[in-house]
């Protein structure tokens, strides 16, 4: 098990400082141009209501995300809610080690055998060298999340916290951005520091609107074509999942299913081109969100959208796309068939 040390919160402790620094600014605009100026404090009370509930979103969805264990392999105590990784040989029985397959031999198919963990790992399991520990659909390591994993149980939660800052931080750019254009038209109807509070929000919120946005962009596109971060990254991690290889006496270079190492320049090529239209786990957008946010009910995502939510399942096992079984077989055919030209 891999302990953290105070350190390791620092990013975290960055994030949250981040997320509550602009509220000073935001009361001294809402005090001198809502109240003082344009004697308005119904509407600064609205536009307070809207910031503080994002702010309590995503601060919930963040406690979520920090408390829940993303997603345990297994339920012993070796690997609890922060895991242990086994790497010291002690979770490890001999009757463990005799069964468990070879490094670079089964512990590349899909159902693997984590030597680190010594455990099975389950179909979209990794193993995180950072927590020390497998995490069932682990998406990424996040160093600002207190160095936590998002994975399984996590997810969804992590993505309505990015929903929530992106949201926060647009509309604070917007509302301080028309504060700015009201005090350069009407420079003499306000004081001097509340133009500098306005310029500076704004200019803080469409940064992190930017950044974070991306981010949360990105993370649509996962979700609507049921990827992870990991499965977007990596496109030789469809080997594991390809059929045998067809037999062919001129092609013996392979192994079957073939390794990564064992590729030529053309049969990675091959892979990678798969790899933009094979979507393995793809049943269809509605479906990805449902699978992913955990709702059942019809309109059960505006209520999933509202508070975040958890995936569905155990985490072991996915339906799969009806076509990738198909393009599958094609890839394995045209991997035997650069082999044979090599």
């Amino acid at each position: 098990m891999i302990h953290r040390r105070w350190y390791h919160f620092i990013p975290l402790f960055i994030a949250f400082v981040m997320m509550l620094a602009p509220h000073p600014s935001l009361l001294a605009i809402f005090v001198n141009y809502y109240y003082r100026v344009h004697d308005a404090p119904l509407r600064g009370f609205v536009h307070m209501l809207v910031i503080y509930t994002l702010t309590f979103l995503a601060i919930s969805s963040l406690i979520v995300v920090l408390a829940r264990d993303p997603g345990p392999v297994t339920g012993d105590k070796n690997q609890g809610e922060e895991g242990g990784d086994g790497a010291d040989g002690e979770g490890e029985s001999f009757l463990d080690a005799l069964l468990a397959p070879p490094e670079g031999e089964a512990a590349h198919g899909p159902g693997r055998w984590c030597k680190r963990c010594s455990a099975p790992k389950p179909e979209r399991a990794h193993h995180c060298g950072t927590c020390g520990r497998c995490v069932l659909r682990m998406d990424h390591h996040c160093m600002w999340l207190g160095h936590k994993c998002i994975g399984h149980r996590t997810h969804a939660s992590f993505v309505h916290f990015l929903f929530c800052v992106t949201a926060l931080a647009a509309y604070v750019a917007i509302l301080c951005s028309t504060v700015v254009y009201w005090a350069f038209t009407h420079p003499l109807n306000i004081d001097e520091t509340t133009p500098i509070h306005a310029i500076s929000l704004a200019l803080y919120g469409m940064v992190i609107a930017m950044v974070i946005g991306s981010f949360f962009g990105w993370h649509l596109y996962l979700i609507t074509s049921n990827q992870t971060t990991i499965e977007s990254l990596s496109p030789f991690w469809l080997l594991r999942h390809i059929p045998p290889l067809p037999d062919n006496a001129d092609s013996r270079r392979l192994s079957n299913p073939p390794l990564e190492h064992e590729l030529s320049f053309e049969q990675r090529m091959l892979v990678r081109d798969a790899h933009r239209h094979i979507r393995l786990y793809d049943i269809g957008a509605r479906n990805n969100w449902a699978q992913v946010f955990g709702w059942s009910r019809p309109w059960g995502w505006l209520y999933r959208l509202a508070i975040g939510g958890g995936c569905t399942g155990d985490g072991r096992s996915f339906p799969r796309n009806p076509r990738s079984d198909e393009m599958l077989s094609r890839l394995a055919a045209g991997l035997v068939s650069a082999d044979k030209d090599r």
